[in-house]
């Protein structure tokens, strides 16, 4: 079980990393232009590159994990990245976050725990 979650938080990590980059790759790529010259400067959008990277990482080990353990297990400690999300939305973007989303990421953390125990 322990490796489970070390897996899953793993996981997680990779996907909210891969949105975050994602985020940073909109903001650079700038207003969409269907011209020749537009897509070959978003092919040097390293911001791009670190989302597939991430992204593809994620989904290898999300595939692993769905191999080896209890899909009623391991598909609710998915969730953990809506937490790493709500943290990334603080330390990287720094947005204001209301009580209230807090509330449901500790319901979101709770369910995590006891899915886990």
């Amino acid at each position: 079980m322990p490796r489970l979650i070390l897996l899953a938080i793993l996981q997680s990590l990779l996907l909210s990393a891969g949105q975050i980059f994602l985020k940073y790759a909109l903001h650079a790529m700038g207003k969409p232009q269907w011209r020749w010259s537009f897509i070959v400067a978003q092919a040097t959008n390293w911001w791009f590159l670190a989302t597939g990277v991430s992204l593809i990482a994620s989904s290898v080990l999300w595939m692993y994990i769905l191999k080896k353990y209890p899909f009623s297990m391991a598909y609710p400690l998915s969730s953990m990245s809506y937490a790493f999300g709500m943290m990334a939305a603080i330390l990287i973007f720094h947005e204001e976050v209301p009580f209230s989303r807090w509330i449901g990421v500790g319901l979101i953390m709770s369910g995590c725990y006891f899915i886990a125990k």
